[in-house]
């Protein structure tokens, strides 16, 4: 066998490839170094993450996979060309070449479906969740290589359209220039097919959609007839007003007579002051509102007050409203308000910056409220906020020293990867702590917890006011980022939390699309894994807020009263 490299002129990118006789069709458009790549990046693609897969996203995420490491490898191949090198293999060397790539991938394909299948139940278990039906992993081969042609079919598309530019322009300008423009509009008509499409088409239609939801109250949701909720008959603002997160919110929560069943202390009935976004034409006409409504209920006599920074469509979390509710005696007055009518992911990519303008002007408002009072009558005042709330919440403060400044303790709970202040407070943690769970100053105010036995720091002396982040190993929305593609983190380079496969590894661009598609059902698994948090709750409150003759014992019935019954998550 005979192969002869030589050194000739870079063909053009138009130029086709060399014809491969005896081989079917497709294979003739396919590269078989891209298709070399794109098996091993199928490998990869099974491999454990954060979160048990459901087969479907698994075969999502195996396409992508594909697709990428098909790309990688035409590129690496195109640079190859490019630099002068065009090896010219005999009929029969590539006739043994594919044959060779065919047997790879016969025998590496259902292996890694078999382990990749195996490697999920083993998440499944550290996750608490029920084991799936193996049988399903077969399915997953055909819808990833559907989701691979179809990317394939896209970038190709995207190739000829520049191609065709490139042409046109050619008669007119060098073909360098003109090559150089046909990218450029491409990418400029991508970006507004994009933005207007996607952007303002669907997300305007989700929009849509959502506010019609959002006049629907969910399952044994009714009005509340106590004067201490915003809602009821004695409120000025109208029940309907509230939207749907509203309405569960204001009519939910421990009675007064539920938290001395609990604690075994006298109790008040708790106060829920809301506003809906149909309430008002901005932010701050609705944080006035909740204020006006805290006014109405005496919510400045309580001891405490606390500001609740909501998600996307106005939820927030029954368990954690609740556990502060229990360990205050029901003294306490929650405000919250309703921003938007779409869920947090759709939040997420269609406007990040109302959460941060509704989390400032809500708290600052309450702010301005408690500081109008005589300095000895005013009520403790403390924040907290989960997802999307704990990232729109904290936009209220310049950092954390602005923080423990302006409140009495704050509760972020599973706060995305994107928060500025999460992530700088991350940055620059003590020397040695992991970036699952930093060390701030050696656990001084801040703490990072992902369970009550993690506040206690081993006895370290915690001084007050207390800022508590609450987060799991394996929530991807607060590891998911855009550096996952390239960047291995910390949080990867450290030994794993104890809910995560130790065979979980960073690899260049799978991990990115692993975790992304982990954050679909990232609140379907039982509290304490995930993005769902639980009766801890109780655990966390009691720390922050550490209230005069409470005990471990008081914590374990509140964390008991609490998962007795979980609401569902956003």
């Amino acid at each position: 066998m005979t192969i002869t490299l030589t050194a000739t002129k870079p063909a053009p990118d138009d130029a086709p490839e060399p014809e491969r006789s005896h081989l079917p069709h497709l294979l003739r458009s396919l590269h078989p170094v891209g298709l070399a790549v794109a098996l091993v990046f199928f490998v990869w693609s099974m491999t454990p993450s954060l979160l048990p897969r459901v087969w479907y996203l698994q075969a999502v995420a195996t396409g992508i996979s594909v697709a990428t490491g098909y790309g990688i490898g035409c590129l690496a191949a195109w640079v190859v060309r490019r630099c002068g090198v065009s090896p010219r293999y005999p009929e029969r060397a590539r006739r043994i070449g594919w044959w060779t790539l065919a047997g790879a991938a016969a025998v590496t394909i259902p292996t890694f479906l078999i382990l990749g299948s195996w490697w999920q139940q083993i998440v499944r278990d550290l996750a608490g969740v029920e084991r799936a039906n193996r049988a399903n992993y077969l399915l997953i081969l055909v819808l990833s290589l559907l989701v691979a042609a179809l990317i394939l079919a896209a970038a190709r598309g995207v190739r000829r359209g520049t191609r065709a530019l490139t042409r046109l322009g050619g008669r007119y300008v060098p073909t360098p220039v003109a090559r150089l423009v046909g990218v450029a509009l491409v990418v400029a008509l991508a970006f507004f097919l994009v933005n207007g499409l996607v952007h303002r088409g669907l997300i305007g239609l989700a929009n849509r959609s959502a506010a019609v939801a959002d006049q629907s109250t969910a399952d044994g949701v009714v009005q509340p007839t106590a004067p201490e909720r915003s809602g009821s008959p004695a409120s000025a603002q109208p029940w309907e007003s509230l939207g749907r997160e509203g309405r569960t919110f204001v009519a939910g929560g421990p009675t007064a007579e539920q938290i001395t069943s609990v604690t075994g202390r006298s109790a008040l009935t708790p106060i829920r002051a809301y506003a809906g976004r149909e309430s008002a034409e901005s932010v701050e006409e609705a944080a006035d509102f909740v204020v006006a409504e805290l006014e109405r209920t005496g919510a400045f006599d309580r001891s405490l007050v606390a500001v609740a920074t909501t998600t996307g469509r106005g939820w927030v979390n029954a368990r954690v409203a609740s556990a502060l509710e229990y360990t205050t005696g029901g003294d306490s007055a929650i405000a919250a308000m309703q921003y938007s009518f779409l869920p947090s992911p759709l939040s997420f990519i269609a406007d990040r910056e109302t959460p941060l303008e509704a989390g400032r002007a809500l708290f600052e408002a309450v702010e301005r409220a408690v500081d109008a009072r005589p300095a000895n009558a005013r009520p403790k005042l403390v924040t907290f906020g989960e997802s999307l709330g704990s990232f729109g919440g904290q936009g209220a403060f310049g950092g954390v020293q602005d923080m423990l400044a302006r409140t009495d303790g704050a509760l972020w709970v599973g706060t995305p990867n994107f928060s500025p202040q999460w992530g700088y407070v991350t940055d620059h943690r003590d020397t040695g702590s992991p970036e699952r769970l930093p060390v701030v100053d050696g656990g001084e105010n801040v703490r990072f917890a992902a369970s009550a036995a993690d506040l206690g720091l081993d006895g370290a002396p915690w001084g007050s006011p207390r800022v508590v982040y609450w987060q799991h190993a394996s929530d991807p929305i607060t590891w998911w980022s855009f550096d996952l593609l390239l960047h291995k983190p910390d949080w990867l380079r450290e030994p794993l939390g104890p809910d995560v496969d130790p065979g979980m590894r960073w690899i260049p661009f799978v991990t990115f699309w692993q975790v992304t598609l982990d954050m679909v059902f990232s609140a379907d698994v039982p509290a304490g894994h995930g993005h769902t948090f639980g009766p801890d709750a109780a655990d966390m409150w009691a720390a922050i807020l550490h209230p005069d003759g409470w005990t471990a014992d008081d914590t374990a019935r509140v964390h008991a009263a609490i998962a007795d019954g979980l609401p569902e998550q956003e």
